[in-house]
């Protein structure tokens, strides 16, 4: 039996005869040589063919097949029926690697991760590039990732042909995001070591002409957008200039291919000083306004709790002057009682008694004195 390649890579194309030819000489510049490329025909349009067939190399299989329901993953596993390779690749009609890709991704998965995936660098329909930075061993960007939001570009993953019972795992029920439930399906199936990370750029990604956005409809792609639109300081390296009439695609693999090292290198030092940059200037501006946000807050409570305070005081003082007012009420009746105490003693004597006659002829004579 002969050996099969290492990578099997699939392509699914649709509409995109303008640009997939770039496409596919990224993949045929791989330093990795070990592959066949699955080209999949989904309803493609006229003359697709005829440039996958221009590239006469025996590593390419064409699957010229009617157009299946959604994104055509029905397609996509009629392909990989007949993949050989021990790796599998995606590969989008639009978008580009960089040379050492598949190199790269292979050596990720040589320590028995099931899926590896890689940094891309976001293009925009006018030329700007910017790194997305998903990184799936923070647990919060797990949470995102398997509840939320597709985070991990296509492109950036390779995974092993038997992390799966079968090959033909796309799942045809669901009209988007097809491939999100395929990545999160080999991490659940493989929880000893359900993916590894390359810490580099391997991935030239560009906003689908379906989307008609500037941004892929991305937000995280917009705010870089805006910081490059923005920020003079952002790297030359990372835009590209796209004339009139010309496809971001054609222009970006034009330098690339004209000094592949040269030009990788320098992509992959800008990407990293540009995230440098961003995390100073968070530290120098952002965290700083954040403190003083604080400290006006604080300002804020402090006018609140005052009055607060003041009430408290002034409540505490008049308890205390309640206390001392029923301490005095309260000796003004115990000398009340001592002095009726006092009093009913003496008219209980033997001199009240006997004095008790003269008291009333002398309290008499004063009437009678008073009527005159």
């Amino acid at each position: 039996m002969v050996a099969g390649p290492r990578f099997s890579i699939l392509m699914p194309t649709h509409s995109r005869v303008d640009v997939i030819g770039h496409a596919i000489q990224s993949v045929l510049d791989q330093s990795e040589t070990d592959f066949e490329l699955l080209v999949v025909g989904d309803g493609c349009v006229s003359g697709t063919a005829d440039v996958v067939a221009g590239f006469r190399d025996p590593r390419i299989r064409f699957f010229d097949l009617p157009k299946a329901p959604h994104f055509g993953y029905a397609n996509r596993n009629t392909a990989l029926r007949e993949a050989r390779g021990e790796l599998i690749a995606f590969a989008a009609d639009d978008d580009l690697w960089f040379p050492d890709h598949l190199e790269r991704l292979g050596q990720a998965l040589s320590g028995g991760a099931a899926l590896a995936y890689s940094q891309a660098l976001w293009v925009s329909s006018d030329g700007v590039l910017a790194p997305f930075l998903t990184n799936l061993e923070f647990d919060d960007e797990r949470q995102v990732f398997f509840s939320y939001q597709n985070t991990l570009c296509a492109d950036c993953v390779v995974y092993r042909a038997d992390a799966l019972p079968h090959l033909d795992a796309w799942p045809e029920e669901v009209p988007a995001g097809g491939d999100w439930k395929l990545w999160q399906r080999i991490m659940n199936e493989n929880e000893d070591r359900p993916f590894a990370y390359c810490r580099t750029p391997t991935v030239l990604h560009f906003s689908a002409r379906r989307m008609q956005s500037r941004y892929a409809n991305m937000p995280y792609f917009a705010t870089m957008l805006e910081i490059a639109d923005n920020g003079g300081w952002w790297p030359a390296a990372l835009r590209a200039s796209i004339p009139a009439g010309a496809t971001e695609q054609s222009v970006v693999a034009g330098m690339m291919r004209a000094d592949p090292p040269g030009w990788t290198h320098a992509a992959r030092l800008a990407s990293a000083d540009l995230t440098a940059r961003l995390a100073w200037d968070f530290v120098k501006t952002v965290h700083p306004s954040c403190k003083q946000i604080d400290r006006e807050l604080a300002a804020a409570r402090h006018e609140i709790e005052a009055p607060t305070a003041r009430m408290a005081e002034t409540e505490r003082a008049a308890s205390e002057m309640a206390a001392r007012q029923a301490q005095d009420l309260d000796a003004m009746r115990l000398e009340r009682d001592a002095s009726r105490k006092e009093a009913e003693a003496i008219r209980k004597s033997t001199s009240w008694r006997i004095t008790h006659p003269l008291r009333s002829a002398v309290t008499a004579l004063r009437r009678v004195g008073g009527s005159r």
